[in-house]
C-alpha cells in the first residue's frame, strides 16, 4: 500500500492550497484517514481526521473555520482544502490511513503514512 500526497507549495498568507492524498494498492477497505503536519523543530501534530463514511471530522482548534477535510472512497483519495493560509501553517503535511486488506481469507490492518508534501506559506 502507498499513500502519495499532492498538492503543496508556496503561497502567500491569506491564499489557498488544496492537498491530495492517493491509496493505491492491496486495499479492502479505509478507515479512518488523517492529516498530520510538522513544523521544523515541532512534533507531527493532527491536522484534521474522517471517518471512513465520510461524515465524522475532528479538526485541531487552530485550523477549524479555514480547513476542511474531505474523501473520495471510490477513487480511496483523501483532500484537505485549506482556505485564509498563516505563516504558522508552514510545515510537512502527512497523509495517514488505516487500511485494510485480505490475504489468505484474513483480514489484516495496518496504519500508513505517506511521504509528505511541503506548504509554505509566506506573511
Amino acid at each position: 500500500v502507498q499513500l502519495v500526497e499532492s498538492g503543496g507549495g508556496l503561497v502567500q498568507a491569506g491564499g489557498s492550497l488544496r492537498l491530495s492524498c492517493a491509496a493505491s494498492g492491496s486495499i479492502f477497505k479505509i478507515n479512518t484517514m488523517g492529516w498530520y503536519r510538522q513544523a521544523p523543530g515541532t512534533q507531527r501534530e493532527l491536522v484534521a481526521e474522517v471517518s471512513s463514511g465520510g461524515g465524522g471530522t475532528n479538526y485541531a482548534d487552530s485550523v477549524k473555520g479555514r480547513f476542511t477535510i474531505s474523501r473520495d472512497n471510490a477513487k480511496n483519495t483523501l483532500y484537505l482544502q485549506m482556505n485564509s493560509l498563516k505563516p504558522e501553517d508552514t510545515a510537512v503535511y502527512y497523509c495517514n490511513a488505516e487500511v485494510f486488506w485480505i490475504s489468505d481469507y484474513r483480514k489484516y490492518g495496518m496504519s500508513y503514512w505517506g511521504s509528505g508534501t511541503l506548504v509554505t506559506v509566506s506573511s
